[in-house]
C-alpha cells in the first residue's frame, strides 16, 4: 500500500486503528446517526468521506455489536448458596476464646457445568463485603448508572 498511495505504514496503520475503534465504540454504544454525525464532523474531513464512514456505520453496527458479544468473557452465573457458621470456643492453649467463622459453598454455572467456590471469612470481613454491595445496588439505582447500562445493551 505505500507505493500506491504515498503514505508511510504507520500512518495506515493509525488510521485503520482509528477507522476501528470509531466503529467499534460508535456501535457499542449504539449511537443514533445525529449522534455519529456530530462526533465524525469535528474530525474536519469533507462531506462526501463523512457521508461514507455514516454508510458504512449504519450498514455495519448489528454486525460489529454480534461479534463484540461473541467476544465478550462468559462470566459464570450465580446458582446456590450454602453457608454455615463455624465458632471455635477454646482450644488447647487458649480456653475462653471464641472464634467465629462463615464458610460458604457458591454453587456457579458456567457453560452448562456447574461449578463450586468455597469460600472462608470472619463476621466482619463479611458484614464489610455486604455494605459494600448494598453500596454498589443502590449506585444502580442513580440515573447515571441506568443510562450507561442502557447503552451498554
Amino acid at each position: 500500500f505505500e507505493g500506491k498511495l504515498n503514505v508511510g505504514v504507520d500512518t495506515i496503520q493509525r488510521g485503520v486503528e482509528g477507522l476501528t475503534y470509531l466503529l467499534t465504540e460508535s456501535s457499542k454504544l449504539m449511537i443514533s446517526e445525529i449522534d455519529f454525525q456530530d462526533s465524525i464532523h469535528v474530525l474536519g474531513f469533507s462531506d462526501e468521506l463523512n457521508k461514507l464512514l455514516l454508510r458504512l456505520y449504519l450498514d455495519n453496527r448489528k454486525e460489529i455489536r454480534s461479534i463484540l458479544s461473541e467476544l465478550a468473557p462468559k462470566l459464570p452465573s450465580y446458582h446456590n448458596l450454602e453457608w454455615r457458621l463455624d465458632v471455635q470456643l477454646a482450644s488447647r492453649s487458649l480456653r475462653q476464646q471464641i472464634k467465629p467463622a462463615v464458610t460458604m459453598k457458591l454453587h456457579l454455572n458456567q457453560n452448562k457445568d456447574q461449578i463450586a467456590q468455597v469460600l472462608q471469612t470472619d463476621p466482619s470481613t463479611l458484614l464489610h463485603l455486604i455494605q459494600q454491595l448494598e453500596q454498589a445496588l443502590g449506585e444502580m439505582k442513580t440515573n447515571h448508572c441506568r443510562r450507561i447500562v442502557r447503552n451498554m445493551k
